[in-house]
């Protein structure tokens, strides 16, 4: 195909692109130098001139020709747009409490400092300061762990998918595990329990139906190339009606009959009993330990309020093996998780006031009528800034723990909702979310909402000031 043959005016523009050398020696390329290197300059300008050449190409017949100051200004956005991190503080008005799209977990003021503390610092991550040798970096957290959960030992990896195949390779590679099969559930894109069972290089063998499986079936299913017992607790969905399964103290019994090992994976892993903040009742891990479970994974960045991570509990002859694998090396954490996680666990120590001092559970155990204020005072901000252009109204609604905790209970919560007539819901949180601390609500019919559960005076003031720059959008379209 013969290319199109350019404009008079196309032509003009191409010849009238200055060269990257003419520019660079421009006093506004030149002042630029103050807080970029020139290298990185040339090559930024190399990329605007390049794509201003091709809109010249592939543009109208009546070009604009830019001058100096209009590539400095493109440049210059540019650089700060490379050298700005992508990771922007927003504010969660979508009523998911521990979103993971939104980064789970906000860590308390204690571990922010530990972490920033670490970060910082050379730190004895793996150094024994008595004896000036090398130590283990399990060393920081396992005393903790043993306190706050009863177990011998401990490890803790990436997070808890890394955990759920650590272990299963570690104790039954080539040989069978048994699993439920209602329990063989999938959170997320890609976790899967058959999956995650064939990297581990473990034999799934299920067992059950979806809805009822016995202990007999379990038993049936033992045979010489059994390794494990598998329970798998259903973090973001339920079985009710006509369901039932084991009790954990009942396959830990089997386990003991037979010698297998037994191995829970409890996903969201609460350490301390919710029912105490009128929260649903949620597994405990101290309470699997009890009931003479070999090993238990859970997450360190859901119900336990830090930072991602997936922590391993068990039997001190368990976790060593677990140590040794080759995988571990893999999937080990750093410095910044261990301090972090390190920071959250000694808050559980002294359980007082921890609603409180974890951001998390302070968000889960809010009253209504606190949430009720802050919706009053939101709302009545709102409509003076919108006026009649929107519609503000504070409703009743439920929020979830989200990442798939409690996933069939609901927290009593307050929205701030918005409705316009001349414009969409859809375009009124584009609005939202393109603001420098963008506001992520939710969409009910034709309605953004704006759940306070996680909204607090920090958030409100975020909110004013995006609402602000949103009408002013609206206004010039």
């Amino acid at each position: 195909m013969p290319a199109k043959e350019l404009t008079l005016e196309q032509r003009e523009a191409l010849r009238r692109i200055p060269s990257i050398e003419q520019l660079l020696t421009h006093e506004l390329f030149l002042s630029m130098e103050e807080h970029y290197s020139r290298d990185l300059i040339a090559e930024t300008l190399r990329a605007v001139t390049a794509n201003v050449r091709k809109q010249i190409l592939d543009g109208p017949e009546t070009v604009e020709i830019l001058d100096e100051s209009t590539y400095a200004a493109f440049v210059h956005a540019e650089l700060e747009s490379l050298t700005t991190s992508a990771l922007r503080p927003i504010v969660n008005a979508t009523g998911t409490i521990t979103h993971t799209n939104l980064g789970r977990s906000v860590l308390s003021a204690a571990a922010s400092e530990s972490l920033a503390h670490a970060a910082a610092n050379y730190v004895n991550l793996e150094y024994d300061l008595a004896t000036g040798a090398r130590g283990h970096r399990d060393r920081i957290t396992e005393p903790l762990l043993q306190r706050l959960t009863g177990c011998e030992a401990s490890t803790i990896v990436n997070n808890n998918a890394a955990a759920v195949l650590l272990a299963l390779n570690t104790l039954a590679q080539g040989k069978e595990v048994i699993v439920s099969r209602g329990e063989l559930i999938e959170i997320g894109g890609t976790f899967r329990i058959p999956d995650m069972m064939q990297a581990s290089g473990a034999i799934l063998h299920e067992v059950g139906t979806t809805n009822r499986t016995h202990l007999r079936d379990y038993q049936h299913a033992i045979n010489e190339k059994t390794a494990l017992l598998l329970k798998v607790h259903p973090s973001n969905y339920q079985v009710v009606g006509f369901a039932s399964t084991p009790e954990m103290e009942e396959l830990t019994e089997l386990g003991r009959q037979h010698g297998i090992t037994t191995m829970e994976d409890l996903g969201s892993g609460s350490l301390i009993d919710l029912t105490r903040y009128d929260l649903p009742y949620e597994p405990v891990v101290s309470e699997r330990i009890r009931a003479g479970v070999d090993v238990v994974t859970f997450s360190g960045d859901k119900l336990l309020g830090g930072s991602q991570a997936g922590i391993i509990v068990g039997r001190q002859d368990i976790i060593e093996k677990i140590r040794t694998n080759p995988l571990m090396r893999t999937l080990r954490v750093g410095k910044l998780t261990i301090a972090a996680i390190e920071a959250t666990l000694r808050l559980y120590l002294n359980e007082k006031g921890l609603d409180t001092k974890l951001p998390m559970l302070q968000r889960y155990t809010r009253s209504g009528a606190e949430l009720r204020e802050v919706a009053e005072k939101l709302a009545n901000r709102l409509q003076h800034i919108f006026s009649d252009s929107i519609q503000v109204t504070v409703e009743m609604s439920a929020a979830q723990i989200g990442s798939g905790s409690l996933p069939v209970d609901t927290l009593p919560s307050v929205v701030v909702s918005l409705h316009a007539s001349q414009f969409s819901a859809e375009l009124l949180a584009a609005h939202f979310r393109a603001q420098p601390t963008p506001v992520i609500g939710r969409m009910q019919g034709q309605q953004l909402q704006l759940d306070m559960r996680t909204v607090f005076e920090r958030e409100l003031l975020w909110i004013i000031e995006a609402a602000k720059r949103v009408m002013e959008e609206l206004q010039t379209e």
